[in-house]
């Protein structure tokens, strides 16, 4: 019998089954609702759970007996102050956790039926719950970077660093992929020397893992850690339990989206891409309904004001 074809055991979520689950905008609410107060409606403010239901929803639906603050349900999370309907925000989840290489604001605008700017300031926001504040890796660990940019010859001639053929002008960011696990975590860096990368591999890795890499020489004499490298250099891809395989797949991915999906993504705003493109691969093994759970679960304590984005 064949295997069925990509992650089968996830259960998914159509669009037929997406409409049916968030028909109007009090289905939506009440979504929110249960997957933020799993045992039952508290506080934001103050956590207490003896709230009251406001019969006219002015100036918010719910209000706490205890602080006397009124409330609702995007109260202490990036949704606060948007007037973006809840079922917009729930479908915009769905999007966002389910095409691997990202959605363009043109999409969200054109899909949602609001303004492309209002679409861009809400894929900034949905990025905030892709923020992870994980355990370090235990390894095996494998660690590469890559560079991401337009190509020189394509860019304006004022725009050219005339640094010659490969990442020049181009931004560098380094990855980890723990083999275990299969999550990722990424960041852009302002240099690729050394001090740079053992730092972020040590700020990433348990000490005394072992630690996969190429043979570039910023990767030798490494501390705290079992060392492998392959030599790609000289044509060497694998030897042994030594290769990047996996985390260079987490580059394609992120590469297709920045050339298929975005066509750019600006270096002051890149860590938020290249946090999206990381959180949804180590939410890709949940079904589809709790991989939207877990960004509205990200979404919580957290703000991002339009001003912060555009300064």
């Amino acid at each position: 019998m064949r295997k069925a074809p990509g992650r089968h055991y996830r259960q998914g979520l159509s669009l037929i089954e997406l409409t049916a689950l968030f028909p109007d905008e009090g289905s939506a609410e009440r979504w929110f609702g249960e997957v933020r107060w799993p045992e039952g409606r508290s506080c934001p403010h103050c956590n207490s759970k003896r709230t009251v239901d406001v019969k006219n929803r002015k100036p918010m639906p719910y209000r706490c007996k205890d602080c006397r603050k009124f409330f609702s349900v995007r109260t202490g999370s990036v949704l606060e102050r948007s007037h973006i309907p809840l079922q917009k925000w729930a479908i915009a989840l769905y999007l966002c956790a389910t095409n691997l290489k990202g959605v363009s604001s043109m999409k969200l605008h054109r899909d949602l039926g609001i303004s492309q700017k209002s679409a861009w300031f809400m894929a900034h926001r949905i990025r905030e719950a892709f923020i992870e504040e994980g355990s370090l890796f235990e390894g095996p660990v494998e660690v590469d970077e890559c560079y991401l940019g337009g190509k020189e010859r394509n860019k304006h001639r004022d725009k050219r660093h005339n640094g010659g053929r490969g990442p020049s002008g181009k931004a560098p960011v380094v990855g980890a992929k723990d083999r275990n696990t299969n999550n990722v975590q990424a960041e852009v860096v302002a240099h690729t020397d050394r001090a740079t990368l053992q730092g972020f591999i040590k700020q990433t890795v348990k000490a005394g893992s072992t630690v996969y890499t190429d043979d570039a020489k910023v990767y030798e004499t490494m501390v705290d850690f079992e060392h492998g490298s392959v030599k790609h250099s000289v044509g060497e891809y694998v030897r042994g339990q030594a290769h990047t395989n996996g985390v260079e797949s987490f580059w394609a991915m992120l590469k297709r989206g920045y050339y298929g999906t975005y066509h750019k993504m600006s270096v002051k705003h890149l860590q938020r891409y290249v946090t999206e493109f990381a959180g949804r691969n180590n939410i890709r093994n949940l079904d589809t309904i709790d991989q939207m759970g877990d960004l509205v679960a990200g979404m919580l304590g957290r703000r991002l004001m339009y001003r912060q984005l555009i300064k």
